[in-house]
């Protein structure tokens, strides 16, 4: 999604307690950044605005969520939603932590001692033309970074409208070893996700008619 440019959300981004600007930094020690260092982390890949993380992560205090994406004005946006659904909830955001990177590069920044239980992929960009498609956040080639710091038996949630990417997915990730829990190809009346928290984008798609498709995934260790 393009957004323009907000010049707020650099200068905000960098005095918040829950924003991290260097998570190279990071990698390996991902649970000492939490206050609460025992609960399992949880991952949201791309995410936008943040409607779909400050909801999750305000709903779940018991696990810790990392939430990135690579533009500051998204983040910027993100860290707005995240500090008033937690204000309305009259909690402090202690379990989330945005961080600004390129998924392509991640595993600059997470390995198997970070013990990420759960990714969350929503509404990623579909790539559809074939020399694009690696770049996809379902494609093989990501789903093999994924494994390098996926807990024994980590899960992958995704959603997305498309259906040519929803359907070469879940090739990918048989070919790359992970179990297909469930699937579904229109959520809304097929509901796979235990409380599922509608996103921007999926709200939107639903209004146009369009059936919400997502999977869940394992990956166990041999």
């Amino acid at each position: 999604m393009r957004i323009r440019y907000k010049k707020w959300a650099r200068p905000e981004l960098e005095t918040s307690k829950f924003y991290i600007d260097n998570p190279e930094e990071y990698k390996g020690k991902w649970k000492e950044t939490f206050k609460n260092k025992e609960n399992p982390i949880h991952l949201e890949l791309g995410c936008g605005k943040g409607q779909f993380i400050s909801n999750l992560a305000s709903n779940n205090l018991n696990i810790n969520y990392i939430a990135i994406d690579l533009v500051d004005a998204m983040l910027g946006l993100a860290k707005r939603n995240v500090e008033q659904v937690y204000k309305e909830k009259n909690i402090e955001p202690e379990n989330i932590i945005l961080t600004r990177f390129d998924i392509e590069r991640i595993l600059m920044i997470l390995d198997k001692k970070d013990e990420i239980r759960r990714i969350y992929i929503n509404f990623c960009n579909p790539w559809p033309k074939g020399k694009h498609r690696k770049k996809r956040l379902t494609h093989t080639k990501q789903l093999e970074k994924y494994k390098q710091f996926l807990y024994n038996k980590g899960e992958i949630y995704f959603k997305t409208d498309d259906d040519d990417l929803f359907t070469s997915s879940l090739n990918y990730f048989e070919e790359s070893g992970f179990k297909i829990l469930s699937k579904t190809f229109d959520l809304h009346n097929e509901p796979i996700f235990e409380n599922n928290i509608e996103t921007e984008h999926e709200k939107m798609f639903s209004d146009q008619g369009i059936n919400i498709k997502a999977l869940i995934a394992q990956y166990k260790y041999s």
